[in-house]
């Protein structure tokens, strides 16, 4: 059963037009059917992947032997890399690399790839519009792509690209899959085990400035032998000191349990 009326009345309340934001998209499937079980709002509109793409550079790390286990490598922050949360300017890991979102972390990982071997991986992957270049001009599309540049992905592509992470239908190894889960792990609450990632990004107007803030949550959860997939995507009219990809995950992992629960049941 799909929520289409009652999702519409709720987007028309929630999507974006107020001061502050607004919840532009929230999807929910089934993963292994594909069958939607919750749409509201506004979900095939891509936007940039932002850090959600870590998903996706996890894969390719640890299928490419770039990326070893929950700890190696454990790089060493170097001036010159993006350094504007605190939190990054610190030896990091792949675990305190997707807790903490660093971005130079995964740019080193892009940049071991390769641009052939990176730009083959999103193909392969299917990943939203495939767009790997990056900024016009600039040909940094290896180190810049997926941060409010050219790769952008909507959350019925997300979702869809998630199905495919849980079901191994991606062209990776078993071990890159059980470690990326393994670093995506959040919570386990009302018997769903969780795991998900953040993203936040700026969209860009059509003169070229920048245009409001964009937020990502999504992830999957297991309850049993039934997993389901999910996707919100927000959008702020207005700076907050907390980024929109984080408070769009701790809400929705307050409601998550008991939304996952009722779609289920529904079903």
């Amino acid at each position: 059963m799909i929520f289409r009326l009652a999702a519409l009345l709720l987007a028309s309340s929630t999507m974006i037009g107020s001061a502050a934001a607004g919840t532009v998209c929230t999807i929910v499937a089934d993963a292994r059917t594909g069958k939607t079980l919750l749409e509201e709002g506004r979900c095939d509109q891509r936007i940039t992947s932002a850090s959600t793409f870590k998903i996706a550079i996890s894969l390719m790390g640890y299928d490419a032997g770039i990326l070893k286990d929950a700890h190696h490598p454990a790089l060493p922050f170097k001036k010159g890399y993006a350094d504007w949360l605190p939190i990054w300017r610190q030896t990091t890991d792949p675990s305190s690399w997707m807790k903490n979102s660093v971005v130079w972390y995964s740019q080193q990982v892009t940049q071991a790839l390769g641009e052939a071997r990176f730009r083959d991986y999103v193909r392969a992957f299917d990943y939203g519009n495939q767009d790997v270049s990056g900024d016009p001009g600039k040909n940094d599309g290896l180190t810049r792509s997926w941060l409010s540049s050219s790769l952008k992905i909507s959350p019925v592509e997300q979702v869809a690209f998630l199905r495919k992470v849980v079901n191994r239908e991606l062209p990776v190894s078993a071990y890159a899959i059980e470690m990326t889960a393994q670093l995506t792990a959040l919570d386990v609450a009302g018997g769903w085990d969780i795991h998900g990632k953040t993203g936040a990004g700026r969209a860009t107007k059509a003169d070229g400035t920048p245009g409001n803030a964009q937020g990502w949550f999504v992830g999957w959860a297991t309850k049993g032998d039934r997993t389901l997939v999910f996707a919100r995507q927000v959008e702020d009219e207005k700076t907050e000191a907390v980024s929109p990809g984080i408070r769009t995950r701790d809400a929705m992992l307050k409601e998550l349990p008991a939304m996952l629960d009722k779609l289920q049941a529904a079903d």
